[in-house]
C-alpha cells in the first residue's frame, strides 16, 4: 500500500490517489498538455527553419580575416532600425520557443501538478502565464543582444583590424562559455533548474503567482544557460546546426538522470571547440 501511495503521489500529487476518475482525468490532462506542447514546438521549429533558410539565401558579407558576417545584424533595403529590431525580436522569440520548450515542458507539468492540488479550473490559463513569464525573460535577453550585435557589426565594418581579430575573439568567447559550463556556478544553477518546481510544494492558484513563477523560472534559466546561448550569437544566430546542438545540450543536461555529468561533458566539448577555433584563426588548423 505504501508503494502504491508513493507512486500515485509522484504521478499526480492528488489527495485521493486511488480514485479512478482522478487518475483518468490526470491522464487526459497530461495528454492534452503534451499534445499542445508538441504542436507549439512543431510550429515554432518550422517557422525558425523557414526564417533561417530565407536569411541564408541572402548570403553573408565577406569580411577581412576570411570570415563572413550574418545579415542578422544589418538592415534590409528600405528597412528602418526599429523595423530591423522588431524583425530580429520576432525571430528571436520564435527561436527561443523552439530551443527552450523541450526543457521547459517538464517544469510546466510540475507546476500544473503543484497547482492542481487545489482543483484550479483555470489551470490552462495559469500554465500559459507561467510560460509567458518565462519567455519574456528570454525576450529581454534578445532585446539586449540586438544592439550589442549591431554595434559590433558596425565597428567591424569600419575597422578592418578589428574585423580580422573576430575569428580569434569568437574562439575566446566559445572557450569562456565552456569554462563556465565546468564551473560551480553552472552546477549550482543547473541544480536549481532541474529541481524547480516540485509538486510537493503547493503554489497559489492565481495569475500573479503564476506570472512571477514564470519570471523566476526564466531568470534561473538565464543564469544556467546564458553561456551556451551566447555561442549561436557569436557564431551565427541563424545557423541551424549550431542552434540544434545548443538546444540539444540544454535539453539533455536539464532532463537526463545524470545531468551534471552531461553538463561537464558539454563543457569539455565546448572548450575543445573554442581551442580549435582559436587555432584555426591563427593559421594552425
Amino acid at each position: 500500500m505504501t508503494d502504491r501511495t508513493s507512486l500515485a503521489n509522484r504521478l499526480g500529487c492528488f489527495t485521493f490517489p486511488f480514485s479512478g476518475a482522478c487518475m483518468t482525468s490526470e491522464r487526459t490532462s497530461r495528454r492534452a498538455f503534451l499534445a499542445i506542447s508538441a504542436l507549439l514546438f512543431a510550429a515554432s521549429a518550422a517557422v525558425t527553419i523557414v526564417w533561417c533558410s530565407s536569411m541564408s539565401a541572402m548570403g553573408d558579407m565577406p569580411m577581412p580575416g576570411g570570415w563572413t558576417m550574418s545579415m542578422t545584424w544589418m538592415r534590409m533595403p528600405g528597412q528602418t532600425w526599429p523595423g530591423a529590431a522588431a524583425s530580429f525580436l520576432g525571430m528571436w522569440v520564435v527561436m527561443m520557443v523552439a530551443m527552450m520548450l523541450p526543457s521547459l515542458v517538464p517544469m510546466l507539468w510540475r507546476y500544473r501538478q503543484a497547482v492542481s492540488q487545489s482543483g484550479e479550473p483555470l489551470l490552462g490559463w495559469l500554465t500559459t502565464l507561467v510560460g509567458a513569464g518565462y519567455f519574456l525573460v528570454w525576450t529581454v535577453f534578445g532585446m539586449a543582444a540586438f544592439p550589442v550585435g549591431v554595434g559590433l557589426a558596425a565597428v567591424e565594418m569600419q575597422l578592418p583590424a578589428v574585423a580580422r581579430a573576430v575569428p580569434t575573439a569568437v574562439g575566446v568567447v566559445i572557450l569562456m562559455a565552456g569554462a563556465i559550463q565546468l564551473s560551480a556556478w553552472k552546477a549550482r544553477h543547473l541544480g536549481g533548474c532541474r529541481g524547480e518546481p516540485s509538486c510537493r510544494h503547493k503554489l497559489s492558484a492565481d495569475a500573479d503567482t503564476a506570472w512571477r513563477h514564470g519570471l523566476r523560472l526564466g531568470r534561473r534559466c538565464i543564469y544556467c544557460c546564458a553561456n551556451l546561448m551566447v555561442i549561436p550569437l557569436v557564431v551565427d544566430v541563424m545557423d541551424l546546426r549550431t542552434m540544434v546542438v545548443v538546444a540539444a545540450a540544454i535539453t539533455v543536461e536539464r532532463l537526463a538522470p545524470a545531468g551534471e555529468r552531461v553538463a561537464r561533458f558539454v563543457g569539455t566539448a565546448v572548450v575543445g571547440a573554442g581551442l580549435v577555433v582559436i587555432a584555426r584563426s591563427g593559421g594552425l588548423g
